[in-house]
């Protein structure tokens, strides 16, 4: 049940971070982030952080 809820998370925040990504960048529109600078730098590290969490939980225990 922990790993669903780790996955979940993960793809949720890179979902999250690339819509932000996009946003700042002004390729969405529609919110007051479009355009904005401040969420086309959060974006991307949102996304690395989604990216990381997937890493980690698919890796699985690390064997010494």
């Amino acid at each position: 049940m922990k790993k669903i809820v780790l996955i979940a998370l993960g793809v949720l925040l890179c979902v999250a971070g690339v819509l932000w990504t996009l946003q700042g960048l002004g390729y969405v529109g529609g919110s007051s982030m479009t355009g904005s600078t401040f969420w086309a730098i959060v974006g991307p590290v949102v996304a690395a952080a989604g990216v990381s969490l997937l890493y980690v939980t698919f890796r699985g225990p690390h064997n010494r």
